[in-house]
């Protein structure tokens, strides 16, 4: 705290634990938000919906997402006019 007074950056050590907190409490969310993602994942995978992934599968994948993604970055990086 106390190099950040000096910095400039914070004017009273009150702000740079406010900042402190309110990091800690957006990678606490952040972790809540992926732990629940994890347990759907390995639910979903309990119950047989995963699939294999192969060299052969992400290949297609890759295929099938350059396929879907190609015409909308064309479109993107077209010009616009005035």
């Amino acid at each position: 705290m106390q190099r950040g007074i000096q910095s400039g950056r914070y004017t009273r050590e009150e702000d740079a634990l406010e900042e402190a907190l309110s990091l800690w409490e957006h990678i606490e969310r952040t972790r809540a938000e992926l732990l629940a993602k994890i347990e759907i994942a390995e639910a979903s995978v309990t119950r047989g919906e995963g699939i294999v992934i192969t060299p052969d599968s992400m290949r297609q994948l890759a295929d099938d997402v350059k396929t879907r993604c190609r015409p909308r970055l064309a479109a993107e990086q077209r010009p616009t006019s005035s």
